[in-house]
């Protein structure tokens, strides 16, 4: 049975989804061919779906075109899985997305980072506070680019009922410490979940684990689940051996053919969706394609990944 009472914080145990939008050749979103990407994903064992955030190209969408891509992702998952809506840009916009996630039926939040401006700890939580003060759903906060949050800023925020968790996407593992120290000791019975939120999260996930940030998304995923699940198992099982070895032989030289250009971190991903055999279509603009070489290295890195299992 599909478990709604239980809060998503406590739901939130295994490989986290975060699927690419799919897109068709007139330029629309594809929601037949999202519905088959997050289908098989599922089928693989995702344990939740966050959906159109920065994988899923949130930045792209239009409002309607949101709302259908959250909805169905609800319906794919029928409650078996929690699905987690991005939700980004200014306040006022960020509410209205807000709005239009709560009506499709999304279980919980990911407050992606305030749009252009880089504000102050004041601004950032006044910010948080609206979107948790206008819903009853559960948030997490994303701390990246330029929404870099103090500990102070966060023990504030996790006095706030339905703000539930932490994800760090700046990668200072000292800041992230002193932030997990200071929520503790203010709020030592709240339940509270931190999550490892830098691009192939993979990469730092030793590091992650050393100050108990276990809970991560995997971009890989996306188009080599194989690969991404016998990392993250032997990750919690402390097989650093295998560890060790798919860090050495292929996440680690991924992240190098990721950081060969821009925008990389989506249309990268996305590339490898359709190697898998999945049309998903283009990335949207601003974002580009990635060079024809760097999609075959993906293709033969993806396939020596596979010899390290």
């Amino acid at each position: 049975m599909p478990d709604t009472a239980t809060p998503i914080a406590d739901r939130l145990d295994g490989l986290l989804f975060f699927p690419v939008t799919a897109f068709a050749a007139d330029g629309g979103v594809d929601i037949d061919t999202f519905r088959a990407h997050v289908r098989a994903r599922l089928d693989n064992g995702a344990a939740a779906v966050f959906a159109a955030c920065g994988t899923g190209e949130y930045h792209a969408l239009g409002l309607d075109e949101y709302e259908a891509v959250i909805a169905a992702a609800v319906e794919e998952t029928a409650g078996a899985v929690p699905v987690v809506a991005g939700v980004g840009h200014g306040t006022a916009l960020a509410l209205e997305f807000l709005r239009r996630a709560e009506r499709a039926g999304a279980d919980g939040v990911l407050a992606l980072p305030p749009y252009l401006i880089t504000p102050s700890q004041e601004g950032l939580l006044r910010h948080y506070t609206a979107l948790a003060e206008a819903t009853e759903l559960e948030i997490i906060v994303y701390a990246r680019d330029n929404a870099v949050l103090d500990p102070a800023t966060v023990v504030q925020l996790a006095e706030l009922d339905n703000i539930v968790g932490f994800k760090d996407g700046i990668g200072d593992l000292d800041r992230m410490q002193r932030i997990v120290s200071a929520v503790r000791a203010a709020h030592p019975d709240r339940p509270f979940r931190y999550f490892n939120g830098l691009p192939t999260a993979e990469l730092t996930g030793l590091a992650y684990r050393g100050i108990g940030v276990t809970l991560y998304s995997s971009a890989v995923f996306c188009f080599a689940p194989d690969l991404a699940l016998a990392f993250h198992k032997a990750l919690n099982n402390g097989d650093d051996d295998t560890v060790n070895r798919l860090l050495d032989g292929f996440f680690g030289p991924l992240v190098e053919l990721r950081n060969r250009g821009r925008g990389y971190a989506v249309s990268l991903v996305k590339a490898g969706v359709r190697l898998d055999g999945l049309d998903v279509g283009p990335v949207r603009s601003p974002l580009t394609e990635p060079a024809d070489e760097h999609v075959e290295q993906l293709a033969a890195l993806v396939k020596h990944g596979r010899t390290l299992l």
